[in-house]
């Protein structure tokens, strides 16, 4: 009877020992549900992480500091794409993405070009005489990229993400829809603080370095005014700089806006030729070091405090 409850017992040892063993080498079930999202800048990123949280393994192909218009992709990205259980994205916005989605083909795709209204770019018909004297092929029906700014737009952008997300793991249905819940209403609050932020200014018009802001100033009321046009590396005219200047001398300016991943340099120079401040206006394409605020939400309360401050609002 001895020898028979030492092997009772042996054999319970084993087997517990064994069950730990399988335990300690499986993933979590976290881990092992978690979807592979790409996003192809910063704030379809900000989206994707606040939507799926700890379900999905968010990877974005644009650099912490880089210019996102400028991305290209190696070989290895473009075929990790593929792998990727959905992408966010925004076509016509990074060459790059839109040739990579023509290459591999994600299991799913959030487009927000297909379902956000993009607008012309503010004053390219202003800006069209100046490059046709410089022989630019510049287009003059240029679609404004920087949907974005708008919080409402990323409202959107959100509901389509937490769509996207759940038809890829329909068990996490109700995560999804929670977290996206939240995730919208924050961002009303932000587009309520800026409304109420910028309802009584003395100024309307802000100078930027370029028209990023055309979203952000139709749903507030501004009139943007960009040094250069919608795409950020395109130096500035003479002529486009003494328009601005008497822009701003018309209009009582107080500050010339630059932002974190382009040279301050030309604002800094027409600023100084009138006697200006200078200030960050942050298109959020990426964040860096620099960054006033570590999200999307806290970089653009920094924008409605820097809007406010130079475009004295009560």
């Amino acid at each position: 009877m001895r020898f028979i409850r030492v092997m009772c017992v042996a054999v319970a040892a084993l087997g517990m020992a064994i069950s730990a063993g399988c335990s300690a080498g499986a993933p979590s079930p976290t881990a092992a549900a978690q979807l592979k999202v790409t996003a192809s800048f910063y704030p379809f990123q900000y989206v994707a992480e606040q939507v799926g949280k700890d379900l999905v393994s968010v990877t974005n192909l644009t650099q912490p500091g880089a210019e996102p218009h400028d991305l290209e992709l190696s070989p290895k990205q473009v075929a990790e794409l593929g792998e990727s259980d959905l992408l966010v994205f925004q076509k016509g916005f990074q060459p790059a993405v839109d040739a990579a989605v023509q290459t591999v083909t994600p299991k799913r795709t959030v487009d927000t070009a297909s379902f956000l209204e993009l607008k012309p770019a503010d004053h390219e018909e202003e800006h069209a005489d100046e490059h046709e004297e410089d022989g630019d092929e510049h287009d003059h029906g240029a679609l404004d990229p920087h949907t974005w700014l708008d919080p409402t737009n990323m409202v959107t952008i959100a509901e389509h993400v937490r769509d996207a997300l759940t038809e890829a793991m329909p068990a996490a249905k109700d995560t999804f829809a929670a977290n996206a819940s939240t995730l919208v209403g924050e961002l009303k609050k932000l587009d309520g603080d800026f409304r109420t932020g910028l309802t009584s200014c003395t100024r309307e018009v802000f100078i930027t370095s370029h028209e990023a802001f055309g979203y952000l100033a139709r749903r507030y009321g501004l009139e943007q005014v960009g040094i250069r046009g919608v795409e950020p590396d395109t130096e500035p005219t003479a002529a486009r700089i003494a328009e601005v200047q008497k822009i701003a001398k018309a209009n009582q300016v107080t500050t010339i806006f630059f932002e974190t991943l382009v040279s301050p340099a030309v604002a800094q120079s027409i600023a100084g030729d009138l006697g200006l401040t200078t200030d960050v206006l942050d298109p959020l394409e990426g964040l860096t070091d620099q960054s006033r605020g570590s999200d999307y939400l806290e970089v653009m309360r920094s924008n409605l405090s820097a809007l406010r401050k130079a475009n004295g609002c009560s």
